[in-house]
């Protein structure tokens, strides 16, 4: 018996698609480039890992979780939008009978460099996908070349497009910052860009060099230069300026929203439908993504695919990352799954704090002690008086969150946690 027993309020799915036109010079996730011969292989038995998880988790109602959150599907990678259409139907169809696709906030990456097209991007909406995420990284095309993205900026502005055209109405792009050679005058340039794209959401990360990867080793031997922190660190509050004065609502460290959908009224949530403001969160942007807000509120989640990591209370597991070794393991009949870690009610406290903390709104009392049975302070409230003392939190009668000194220096404060 698979020990994935589902519990009702499991909601969310995240599948991986490992395949790659080629690997990014910083990219340490678990891709692949030029397997594509393996690409029918793997769906096939992507789709049986899918379909054993229909025996044990029941079809979830329609209806949002406690905290407010949509059923979700993130199809990430690699480049899921590699996929041929019939590959894509065979994979969304599966998921859709663990998660029913029209209950669901359903997100697919996509490479602009990847040849979508709006016939490719019409069909994705036909089959149920209500959401495109987009890595862009760079308006800036020497670093794109650096980076070793097959795109360049023109092209990536043409797919957003398309994407649009297409009919999607919830769209995300994502940018690194802190890149080769980047100047605080190039990113300034490419945030007033952007802003007038009209974009849903933004996800704007600081470059984190990971060991074994081509960039680190060109950084590391001087071949190549990166912005030190105080550079970097003026790029990010450069972003969280500019951002908001186009009308973002930043809701996460990394991440900015659209909120023109939905008005605040008293307690109650109008614009679309008439829903109470999801207690944890206080409330978020209306183009918020949902399925990364379960991680952040630290909801546990299903994964399927080469390498893909889920979290079931009280374990967290991740499948084989070799593509062949899970096509074997499959076709085998054996779990994919290569490792799971137990966790302790302690794990679940110390993640629920320093997940919750990276929202703008923070751990709401009522979260918390839904999450893992506990008040707030009597666990952490000598830890919460000295950070507010510190001025890295603050503290209100439902809530506790980062300030803004908090958010530049968040690592200070998150390891109080762990």
């Amino acid at each position: 018996m698979d020990w994935r027993t589902p519990q009702p309020n499991i909601k969310h799915l995240y599948i991986h698609i490992p395949f790659c036109h080629r690997r990014c010079s910083y990219c340490d996730f678990n891709t692949y480039a030029n397997m594509e011969d393996r690409m029918a292989a793997y769906i096939d038995a992507l789709c049986v890992e899918l379909r054993s998880l229909t025996s044990l988790h029941p079809c979830i109602p329609s209806s949002p979780t406690r905290a407010g959150l949509r059923p979700t599907i993130f199809l990430g990678g690699g480049t899921p939008s590699m996929l041929p259409l019939d590959l894509m139907e065979r994979v969304l169809e599966a998921a859709g009978m663990v998660i029913p696709l029209a209950a669901a906030e359903v997100t697919v990456e996509a490479n602009p460099g990847t040849v979508l097209g709006r016939d490719y991007l019409r069909a994705l909406r036909g089959l149920g996908v209500n959401r495109v995420s987009m890595g862009v990284q760079s308006l800036h095309d020497p670093t794109l070349k650096i980076l070793g993205r097959i795109h360049t900026a023109a092209e990536a502005r043409a797919s957003y497009e398309d994407a649009r055209r297409a009919g999607f109405d919830n769209l995300n792009l994502d940018f690194i910052f802190g890149l080769p050679g980047q100047t605080l005058e190039q990113w300034d340039a490419t945030l007033r860009e952007i802003a007038t794209w009209n974009v849903d959401h933004f996800s704007l990360y600081s470059l984190i060099l990971e060991q074994k990867t081509p960039l680190y080793a060109q950084v590391m031997g001087g071949r190549i230069s990166i912005p030190d922190d105080d550079a970097t660190a003026d790029m990010y509050e450069l972003a969280i300026e500019r951002l908001g004065a186009a009308g973002y609502v930043q809701y996460e460290i990394s991440n900015w929203a659209r909120d023109d959908r939905l008005q605040v009224t008293g307690d109650r949530l109008q614009g679309s439908g008439d829903r109470p403001v999801p207690y944890p969160l206080s409330p978020v942007p209306s183009a918020a993504c949902h399925h990364n807000l379960a991680y952040w509120l630290n909801a546990d989640y299903l994964a399927c695919g080469a390498g893909a990591h889920g979290h079931i209370f009280p374990r967290r597991y991740f499948d084989v990352l070799g593509i062949d070794e899970y096509i074997g393991r499959i076709r085998a009949g054996a779990s994919p799954i290569a490792e799971t870690t137990e966790l302790t009610e302690r794990d679940l406290q110390a993640e629920t704090m320093f997940m919750g903390l990276r929202l703008n709104a923070g751990v709401s009392y009522a979260h918390f002690r839904d999450r893992c049975g506990v008040e707030l302070d009597v666990v952490y409230g000598a830890a919460l008086d000295e950070l507010a003392e510190l001025g890295l939190l603050a503290r209100d009668e439902d809530r506790v969150r980062l300030t803004d000194r908090g958010r530049m220096l968040g690592n200070r404060v998150f390891e109080r946690f762990v």
